[in-house]
């Protein structure tokens, strides 16, 4: 079974107490405090490893990185806005990619939005997330690389202690997915799987399904002021062979990495959003093609 994280968001604390603690309301007696067994499954302990930030594991004798990417940085659009795309050019798509392109045009065509997911406040996922046009957190340790993305706060880790995936049968898949990394001289490779393809989008609408899977090499250039990454993107039932991207995110020394949230009751009212578009054409009537 494949769950997808965060299903305990819509909880309330009062559900949430009664889960832990019982309630008279739901008709239950006080229930005692966490066993071993549970504690160890709500806390994700691994089983016979310690986590990237366990002093065992930092202190641990490695070869010393040879690039350190620790920064804040942001997406080089200084060429063209639309360069957060990852395409064109584009691999051969199956008939769901297809179809993606076809309809979007169309959608554009039309001056109506097509499969704004992200607008929803679903998540942007990988590779989307890392292109988005806010600041990118990236905290370098010997055992792993933890980024916030500003965008919503979207987060992940780049595993570097040597582990291996998670068992198929029983991973989370995730928005981002999992993802270990090793170096290759001075370029940090990272092999990510285990994404989630629910509401899972690549540039204009083209999907993604459970077998999508990406290679990342990271480079620093510029005297360490540029970020380089080379997508090397996989997805045998959705496109034929790779699909290749290579972005550069600029140094930012001056920035930092704010809150931020995604509220559907605020992203509504965008023009890029279904509903923000519907008020839009309520109020201003349709939008007229081009040339008309």
């Amino acid at each position: 079974m494949k769950l997808r994280p965060g299903i305990l968001l819509g909880w309330t604390a009062a559900a949430l107490a009664a889960l832990t603690l019982g309630s008279p309301a739901l008709g239950q007696n006080q229930r005692a405090g966490l066993t071993p067994e549970r504690e160890a499954e709500l806390s994700h302990t691994h089983d016979g490893y310690y986590g990237a930030l366990a002093p065992q594991n930092l202190h641990k004798k490695r070869p010393k990185a040879p690039v350190d990417f620790t920064g804040v940085w942001f997406i080089n659009l200084r060429h063209a806005f639309t360069d957060f795309m990852f395409g064109p050019p584009y691999p051969e798509f199956g008939p769901q990619g297809q179809q993606a392109l076809k309809e979007s045009a169309e959608a554009a065509a039309k001056h109506v939005p097509y499969r704004d997911t992200i607008g929803q406040c679903y998540p942007a996922g990988m590779p989307m997330i890392t292109t988005r046009v806010w600041p990118v957190g990236v905290i370098q340790l010997p055992t792993a690389i933890y980024i916030t993305y500003a965008f919503t706060n979207s987060f992940r880790v780049i595993y570097l202690d040597g582990r291996k995936f998670s068992d198929p049968d029983t991973v989370v898949y995730s928005a981002n997915g999992e993802s270990i990394g090793h170096w290759e001289g001075k370029t940090l490779v990272i092999h990510t799987k285990y994404l989630d393809p629910k509401n899972h989008y690549i540039d204009q609408g083209i999907p993604v399904d459970d077998q999508f899977e990406i290679t990342e090499r990271w480079n620093l250039l510029d005297k360490g002021k540029t970020q380089q990454i080379e997508f090397i993107m996989t997805d045998p039932t959705m496109w034929k062979g790779e699909w290749r991207s290579t972005k550069r995110w600029i140094r930012k020394d001056n920035s930092d990495i704010p809150e931020v949230e995604c509220s559907p009751d605020l992203n509504k009212h965008l023009p890029s959003t279904e509903e923000g578009h519907a008020a839009v054409v309520e109020r201003d009537g349709p939008a007229t093609p081009p040339g008309k």
